[in-house]
């Protein structure tokens, strides 16, 4: 008995002097209002980045690898300000610093809140911004932030790259479409309060959930028991995409019964947006429930519904802004008193998640998630022409069609059009001038009488308004293991299946008055649908198209992280198959053996890898480079020439390939933070597909055999770009000096020069030819349109410490450029019909005429300001922010038209003050505000 005791009360006393020799850092986080502990807060190290996050109880702990001496412990989460606290650590005793206290971030929430009032921007599927998805969040990087809050109302683009070049996960399932690439964000839209934890890494830096893009990925955690407990309610006001939103949210957080749930509510609404008729309506239904099991497992299902509608907005010419302002909009008219809008753009896709998260030990997890994502999505706008069939009695079949073009600034209905052919009698000018300044708008009332008068003699509809539709089912299974090695190691690896039904076709919305609109194309009596001839289309029928789009992508992912004092470094690799298959609804009598049925199954083959590295000199001072070779299939979207129409691909199409680089250099003191960037990027073997009516390729249509009603010089195609090599070289810098504990200077910039490598080959299909090769388009050192290359923003915060705020930014955007017209640029432009050069062709006028625009520099100043109340239990903040103060009008971007196919017709155009087919153009919004009030409990 003795023995035992010895022995009990050695091994207590060794085992508590082992602790005790036993160097640790631990402490606690807490809410500074509500004092309640915060989970999920990063505690880092600074002088070796070693991190941590606090549990439940806001406590967290090191054990290992602690420096000595003087340290700073720097503690961070997202919508709070971070904060730097100064600590001494002697070799075996324990700092004890608990109850360190995080303040809300009335910026970071205002920038949340703003951000989303560009929805219907970055959603905007012609002018393709959609740029900065993957940070809007309160980011802690200088230059992100600024790109996102300051820099994003000007279509400027970070590196010059699309969002389809960033990953956006949902508790880890991947919101990216197949289609496009890009994330549909208003499937998400108007739920700010629960998309506030977020995981976002920059660039290449490793993710723990997916190899991502080369913009990085961003994991938006949606659990219920990961929600701050406690309820929101919002209202703001603005005059920018809507007049008006409400939200209220409400997270329980963990509850004894080990359950958890969140539900938010959200509506955004206005008739009207800063460009006229703009409507707005969205509602937002969240709900996400966590049963915790056990220390092990639990599970979570989330729902999430965000219809919406909008109207769009039309680019528009420069005469047109001349006589009309920035404000116009061309695709409404009045009705009945109120304003409608013939282009709406809806969404309606809900997303259902199930995510079960597996801690197989303390060190090791897997979550596996089900997703599944269905609906509908549509553009409406009016078709015209619309025809009758005629039979003789001797048997023969004609088609009677009539109606011009609805849209008030239809070329031929411009000053311009009468200016160029009546010279010498501008009262035809002057008269559509006047028509044009007094209404200048769809004229609603005259398609109802048109129709009506043709149902009175037999007739079907000349004018009616449809929507091209895609009905989306999409099933998501994926499985993710994060796991720790060692002390030094992180081991990161997933599978992923994608498995998508694309429906798409389009469907009659209102006849407008009329009977039926005939299935056939009314400019040349072709079938749409031989397999069902001559139907007449009523309201709710399919018109014009029907396929399916089938694709399965196949995903694996493996990534090792090495942390250590001095030094971090990974390596990250993936294996994607991703396969295609169009699948006809329609034959179309154009491509009756090539449009029916299945087509050819697309394969591709995308292999990733990518490696970094991180050196610490000092707790100041920190560089990094990353690198990554990426290959990957061609978006649906870039790989069928007229999908439409027919089974065709895209010829010697292939998989894309990406090289990237990038060199950072990072400073951080108690008073500064800084971060310089230097990235290459090269795109190579890029596919693009344009759809447009184009003058001046009559040489084409001879050459391809066919027979052309009408003129022989003018077509819609389809322009297929092929093997496109881009370069993205660039610099970023971001520094914020904290001048005072109330003041704090920023300034950031990104100093880029995007341009075409090569000269790619250039094809053109329609509903009369294929594929036809015309050889290269000479695009080498032309500028990409890809927003400002160049954008540098300076500004202070003053924060008070009765709790409010102030803040100003001013903002210089350089050298914008017009989108160029590759047809234009191809040896069809000096080639007259006869397939011969033009004989007054002059080589300096033509390097005149194609030579790219370069838009104004120009500056935007916008002020932010707010203040918050703690009255009893409630958090009460007000905020208000001012953009484009000096109301300085701008243009954004724009596109040329590519009409004028050859050097010829753009000559004449061009001669011209105001271009009949000038480019068009996006301006941005003058002086414009947002307000909001929220109540926290």
């Amino acid at each position: 008995m003795k023995s035992r005791l010895f022995i009990f009360l050695w091994v207590t006393l060794f085992t508590g002097a082992t602790f005790a020799q036993e160097t640790l850092i631990k402490g606690s986080v807490k809410d500074a209002i509500s004092f309640e502990p915060l989970q999920d807060v990063t505690v880092t190290i600074e002088s070796t980045e070693q991190t941590t996050k606090t549990n439940a109880l806001g406590e967290f702990l090191f054990s290992s690898n602690i420096p000595l001496g003087e340290q700073v412990l720097r503690i961070d989460k997202d919508g709070f300000i971070s904060k730097r606290y100064p600590i001494t650590v002697n070799e075996f005793k324990t700092v004890n610093i608990t109850d360190m206290t995080l303040e809300y971030d009335n910026v970071a929430a205002q920038n949340l809140f703003t951000i989303t009032l560009s929805d219907d921007e970055l959603d905007n599927d012609e002018n393709g911004l959609g740029n900065i998805s993957g940070l809007l969040q309160a980011s802690l990087d200088v230059f992100q932030r600024t790109a996102a809050f300051e820099f994003s109302s000007s279509f400027f683009k970070i590196r010059g790259l699309d969002s389809e070049n960033s990953s956006i996960l949902i508790n880890g399932i991947d919101m990216n479409k197949i289609y496009n690439g890009r994330p549909q964000w208003s499937n998400w839209g108007g739920l700010n309060d629960v998309l506030r934890n977020q995981d976002l890494t920059f660039g290449l830096q490793p993710s723990s959930y997916q190899f991502g893009g080369i913009l990085g990925t961003n994991n938006i955690n949606v659990r219920a028991s990961k929600m701050s407990p406690g309820g929101r309610v919002t209202y703001s006001n603005s005059n920018r995409s809507y007049a008006n939103r409400f939200m209220a949210t409400y997270a329980s957080g963990l509850l004894k019964s080990d359950w958890a749930y969140t539900v938010s509510l959200g509506r955004r609404w206005g008739n009207e947006g800063y460009q006229d008729a703009t409507l707005y309506e969205a509602n937002s239904l969240f709900v996400s429930v966590e049963k915790v099991f056990n220390d092990t497992h639990s599970l979570n299902f989330t729902g999430i519904y965000a219809p919406n509608r909008r109207g769009k907005s039309s680019p528009n010419t420069q005469e047109v802004y001349d006589l009309k302002g920035i404000k116009y909009n061309e695709y409404w008219g009045w009705q009945e008193g109120n304003k409608r809008n013939s282009r709406i753009k809806e969404v309606v896709e809900p997303i259902l998640m199930l995510n079960h998260y597996w801690t197989i030990n303390s060190k090791t997890t897997l979550n596996t998630n089900i997703g599944y994502q269905f609906g509908k999505f549509g553009n409406s706008r009016l078709a015209y022409g619309g025809a009758t069939r005629v039979v003789t009695a001797d048997g023969q079949e004609s088609f009677e069609s009539g109606g011009r073009n609805p849209s008030p600034s239809y070329y031929q209905k411009l000053p311009s059009y009468f200016e160029r052919n009546f010279p010498d009698d501008l009262e035809f000018a002057y008269g559509a001038q006047q028509a044009f300044l007094n209404d200048g708008q769809i004229n609603w009332q005259s398609m109802y009488d048109a129709n009506m008068i043709n149902a009175t003699q037999g007739k079907n509809s000349t004018y009616m308004l449809y929507e091209d539709r895609v009905d989306d089912k999409q099933l998501t299974v994926n499985s993710i293991l994060n796991a720790e090695w060692n002390e030094h190691i992180l081991v990161d690896a997933s599978i992923n299946y994608k498995k998508l039904k694309s429906e798409n076709f389009a469907e009659v919305l209102d006849l407008l008055g009329g009977t039926g609109f005939l299935n056939v194309d009314s400019f040349d009596g072709v079938q749409f649908n031989l397999k069902n001839q001559n139907t007449i289309a009523g309201e709710g029928d399919t018109y014009g198209y029907h396929y399916n789009m089938l694709a399965n992508v196949l995903s694996a992912f493996a990534q090792m992280q090495f942390n250590y004092n001095k030094t971090d470094f990974y390596v990250s690799t993936s294996l994607t198959n991703t396969q295609y298959q169009r699948e006809g609804l329609f034959q179309t009598e154009t491509f009756a053996d090539n449009s029916f049925g299945k087509g050819e199954k697309l394969s591709f083959l995308g292999i990733a890898t990518k490696a970094g590295f991180t050196y610490k000199l000092t707790g100041k001072h920190v560089f990094n480079v990353n690198a990554g070779y990426i290959t990957k299939a061609p978006s649906i979207r870039n790989s069928y020439t007229n999908s439409r129409s027919n089974h065709n691909i895209v010829p010697n199409i292939s998989e894309e390939k990406i090289s990237t680089v990038d060199v950072n250099y990072i400073f951080r003191s108690p008073t500064i933070k800084a971060k310089l960037t230097g990235f290459y990027t090269q795109l190579k073997n890029a596919n693009e597909i344009s759809f447009f009516f184009a003058d001046g390729i009559g040489n084409i249509i001879a050459d391809s055999g066919t027979q052309q009603s009408g003129t022989d010089d003018t077509e819609f195609i389809q322009e297929i770009l092929q093997g496109i090599n881009k370069n993205h070289l660039g610099a970023e810098f971001g520094v914020e000096f904290q001048v005072i504990p109330t003041i704090k200077l920023k300034g950031a910039g990104s100093f880029g020069q995007y341009t075409y490598a090569n000269n790619p080959d250039l094809y053109l299909s329609s509903d009369r030819f294929e594929n036809v090769y015309l050889g290269k388009s000479y695009l080498k050192n032309y500028k990409l349109a890809t927003g400002p290359q160049q954008a540098y923003s300076v500004g202070f915060e003053y924060r008070d410490p009765d709790y409010w705020w102030f803040g100003a930014t001013v903002n210089f955007f350089k050298n914008t450029y017009v989108d160029i017209s590759p047809l234009t640029r191809t040896n069809n432009f000096y080639t007259d019909v006869d397939g011969l050069p033009f004989i007054d062709y002059d080589e300096n006028l033509a390097k005149t005429l194609l030579k790219q625009e370069r838009f104004d520099d120009y500056m935007v100043v916008n002020l932010i300001g707010g203040k918050s109340w703690k009255i009893k239990q409630y958090y009460i903040g007000f905020f208000a922010s001012v953009n484009n103060l000096l109301d300085e009008v701008y243009k954004t971007g724009g596109f040329e038209q590519g009409r004028n196919a050859n050097y010829r017709q753009l000559r004449d155009d061009q001669a011209l003050d105001k271009p009949v087919f000038g480019s068009k153009y996006w301006y941005g919004r003058g002086t414009n505000y947002f307000m909001n009030v929220y109540v926290r409990f």
